[in-house]
């Protein structure tokens, strides 16, 4: 007996489809673990290059910003504070940048096999998450060397980075979607990534945004994010805005939502367009 398999649209949110995407959690891994090691092969230090972009922007921010401008720092490490904060906006602006070209950078598996599309910029998004940990490992050292102690506050560690994975996702959504069509977003992408850097709390503290703007900067979700980091790791004198980082969560939420929706209502053109 022969069967044949029907695929019907479905809209809003019951149409995004995560029991077919659970389904396919094989092949989203493979895909995440196949953007990792095509990221590293040929490369001569390999993994390493996951902790050198990090350092190199901890090193610059210090000099700059802590030792040149002087900016206040509490009573942390200059050091230590900026590496807590570059270590989520590393993660999130990687996860969106590989996100936003996952889908055409998939073109052949689009064209010619079914499966559900969000797995690729879930996937790609995921890919990140090696490197983040292996700069997780990096910040104990750090805290270990300028003597900077272990919190239980650091058990917030895992949310944050989930924050920062759903803001990433939140955005890759709608960038991988609309790249398909307009590659014009590829030019995008990377001018987003340099301005946000400065934007958000990177190498300075959020207290040294002037009072007007700093409503208008929670925002921007990863502000909430860094911040998080940051008291997780240094202690109660870098608690964050809360209700700030509740505006921020909003920001993501809504964005994660008409996002899903966007890309599934646009899916169906991806094969004919790419």
């Amino acid at each position: 007996m022969a069967y044949e398999r029907i695929i019907r649209r479905r809209s809003g949110l019951i149409g995004v489809g995560f029991g077919e995407l659970w389904q396919y959690r094989e092949l989203l891994f493979f895909l995440a673990w196949r953007d990792i090691l095509v990221r590293y092969k040929q490369t001569v230090i390999g993994v390493a290059w996951a902790l050198i972009q990090p350092v190199m922007t901890m090193i610059v921010f210090t000099v700059v910003f802590g030792n040149i401008g002087k900016f206040p720092s509490g009573d942390a490490p200059y050091a230590v504070m900026t590496f807590a904060a570059i270590l989520p906006w590393q993660f999130f602006a990687n996860a969106m940048s590989q996100s936003s070209n996952s889908v055409v950078g998939a073109a052949n598996m689009v064209q010619k096999v079914y499966f559900p599309r969000l797995i690729i910029p879930v996937s790609a998004t995921l890919s990140g998450a090696l490197d983040f940990l292996i700069s997780l490992c990096l910040l104990f050292v750090l805290m270990l060397g300028y003597q900077v102690p272990f919190r239980l506050h650091l058990l917030w560690l895992p949310l944050f980075a989930v924050c920062a994975l759903l803001a990433a996702l939140s955005v890759g959504f709608w960038l991988s979607a609309l790249n398909v069509r307009y590659r014009d977003v590829k030019y995008i992408v990377p001018f987003i990534v340099s301005m946000g850097l400065y934007l958000s709390p990177v190498g300075f503290m959020s207290t040294v945004v002037p009072e007007p703007w700093r409503q208008w900067s929670n925002l921007n979700p990863m502000v909430g994010v860094i911040d998080g980091f940051r008291w997780a790791v240094l202690g109660p004198q870098f608690e964050p805005d809360w209700t700030g980082f509740a505006i921020g969560m909003g920001v993501v939420c809504v964005l994660l939502v008409t996002g899903l929706l966007y890309f599934r209502s646009t899916e169906k053109t991806f094969a004919d367009v790419i």
